[in-house]
This record gives C-alpha cells, structure tokens and sequence, in this order.
C-alpha cells in the first residue's frame, strides 16, 4: 500500500498526480488525512482523504508519500500520528519513504534522513538537508538513494510519481504509465 498523507496547505499537484500515476499503474494508494478526512491543499483544492492518518498501520513493502506545501509539511510536523508514521518508515528496512519540495526538510529536522544520503528538495532549501548530514543534489529533479525518494517541487511531479511506480512496480509498468499518458513524447 502507498499512504499519501495530507495535511491542510498540502500542495495539490505533487500529491494528486502521484496518486494517479500509482492506481494508473494498478498499486493501491491511500490518501491519509492529518486533522480529518476533509483536508484542503495550498490552492484551495479541497480532496476527501481515505482515512485519518491514525488509522494507518504499515505493513511490510509499504511507501509513505510526502507531498510539499508549507502548510502541508507543518500539518505533519505538528502531528503525533504523522511524525510516528514518517520515523517508522524511515528506521524500517521493509518500508519506503518519498518526499518532494519542502518535504524532504521535514525530513532532515526530524533526523529521518541517513548520513551521506543524496537527496533533493524544492531549491533554496538545500542548507536544512546539508545540517542533517544529507547530500543536496542541485542537477536533478528526482533522486532515489535505497529506499528513499525525493522530488525537487511540484514541476517535477511527474518525474516523482513515474519514480515511485518504477521502485514499486519496475520499469515496464513506468513505461506503460509514461507511454499512456503520452508523458515525454
């Protein structure tokens, strides 16, 4: 399963387009919400989550998604159930973490980020992830390093969401996503 958490200021693109891009691949996505089930995004987008972000229990091969968005990223920074969610995917071997623009921040100042990992997030930023000992990538707009995932900002969603489908579901089913949507052509 692949938990999307949003949390009120959430930025739309980066979470909707990796959610479309995963169930077009056939992998089952949730939306988890941080504060209710009614959570609307930084453009006043408001999208019907799931289930509360409490409910969600990871299982072995799970991915947890962290869109950007100020709002969005504080929301889960302020949330005991969010924290407790990103830090046991973070210190699992069996789980997946993905974070784009300002999430990968969050990351850092939560010590959610390995020493010497190479890492992207939404430019200007690059100093909070240096402090945690991550290796800011300033040339690319998706970096997966093990198990870990990071987007630059919502321009590089599509590269982000066809990353996560590539890691989850393998190259093939990336291509068929890419190929259908004409992605790149």
């Amino acid at each position: 399963m692949v938990y999307i958490l949003l949390g009120a200021g959430f930025e739309e693109a980066e979470a909707l387009v990796c959610a479309d891009l995963l169930r077009r691949a056939d992998l089952p996505v949730t939306l988890a919400g941080i504060g209710g089930r009614t959570i609307t995004g930084s453009h006043d987008i408001t999208v019907q989550a799931d289930l509360p972000v409490e409910a969600v229990a990871l299982s072995e091969g799970d991915m947890v998604v962290l869109p950007g968005g100020m709002g969005g990223v504080s929301a889960m920074e302020t949330s005991p159930a969010a924290m407790a969610l990103i830090r046991q995917a973070a210190g699992g071997p069996d789980y997946w973490l993905a974070a784009i623009c300002a999430a990968p921040t969050l990351l850092a100042r939560a010590g959610a980020l390995p020493s010497g990992v190479h890492a992207v997030c939404y430019p200007g930023m690059e100093g909070e992830l240096s402090q945690a000992g991550a290796v800011p990538v300033m040339d690319r707009s998706v970096v997966a390093q093990g198990r870990l995932i990071t987007g630059r900002a919502p321009g590089s969603a599509f590269d982000f969401g066809l990353a996560l489908v590539e890691v989850l579901a393998g190259t093939a089913a990336a291509d068929r996503v890419r190929a259908g949507l004409h992605y790149g052509s």
